[in-house]
């Protein structure tokens, strides 16, 4: 591996901490990343699919991953489906609605009850 590429590595890594620490921000998206890492948003997405990626991709994966986390934690029963979605950067009930549904073949509202269902409650 060249310092090129450790270079390279070091700045995905980097790259995918901070998407990481800013998940609950709806306005996150491929300019305010790469502003923040002082590259371009061609290079932040050449970055990404060396790795698999797309930016919107892993952000809705995590983000989604999240949201089913906290649907299925009993401490968390209180708290509506969209309030749910909305810390974790879905402000819109429908749109998060949709791609959970899309994510995991049930709304939202039913994976809490399987969540429910799982843990004997």
């Amino acid at each position: 591996m060249t310092q090129q590429d450790d270079g390279r590595e070091l700045l995905a890594r980097r790259i995918l901490t901070y998407m990481e620490q800013r998940l609950s921000d709806p306005g996150l998206g491929p300019d305010r990343i790469a502003a923040a890492h002082h590259i371009s948003r061609r290079f932040l997405y050449k970055l990404l699919a060396e790795r698999g990626y797309t930016v919107s991709g892993w952000l809705r994966e995590r983000r989604l991953a999240e949201c089913l986390r906290d649907l299925a934690d009993p401490s968390l029963a209180h708290m509506p489906v969209a309030t749910v979605g909305s810390r974790w950067g879905f402000p819109d009930p429908a749109h998060f609605s949709h791609a959970f549904k899309s994510a995991y073949g049930m709304s939202p509202s039913e994976a809490r009850g399987a969540g429910r269902t799982a843990l004997g409650a």
